[in-house]
């Protein structure tokens, strides 16, 4: 594969860039996590405890899912998606002095921040063992965790 001047630079520039940052590790995103919780469970109170007024205070069931259940799902999927999108980082995130950047050196795609905040937490929340799998980010060498590989992102402390 031949390389043209441009791209060699792009090379280099590329591993340069790679050296100016540091990577969030593990404790520092579960931590911005657990703070996206709390700041989730306090939206979803507030949003959907109107709810409890309707059918009798009973659960409105849909199936196998319940209306409640379901707008909080779509709301954490929601949070977690435009945050990162319009922010690079969820409150959680910015509390801890940490952003999600492009794998590419470029600015986040609409695509790659849905593949990495609603695929990527599906995957980890269609079994709660799968929730195991944010080990990942412990033992790779750019801290990146299954969902940050199919999003082509990773977590990055803010000085960088």
């Amino acid at each position: 594969m031949d390389m043209t001047m441009d791209d060699e630079q792009q090379v280099l520039l590329s591993e340069d860039q790679e050296t100016s940052y540091k990577a969030a590790g593990f404790w520092m995103r579960f931590w911005a996590y657990i703070i996206d919780g709390v700041i989730l469970f306090g939206i979803n109170g507030l949003l959907l405890s109107p709810l409890g007024f309707l059918n009798e205070g009973m659960p409105i069931e849909l199936g196998f899912w319940t209306v409640n259940g379901i707008l909080a799902g779509t709301i954490f999927y929601l949070y977690f998606l435009f945050m990162t999108k319009i922010y690079q980082q969820t409150i959680g995130k910015m509390i801890l002095g940490i952003k999600v950047v492009s794998d590419r050196k470029e600015k986040l795609s609409w695509g790659d921040v849905f593949f990495r905040e609603v695929i990527g937490r599906i995957i980890y929340n269609v079994f709660f063992v799968l929730k195991l799998l944010y080990l990942v980010v412990a033992f790779t060498n750019k801290k990146q965790g299954l969902h940050d590989l199919i999003g082509n992102t990773r977590v990055i402390h803010e000085a960088s």
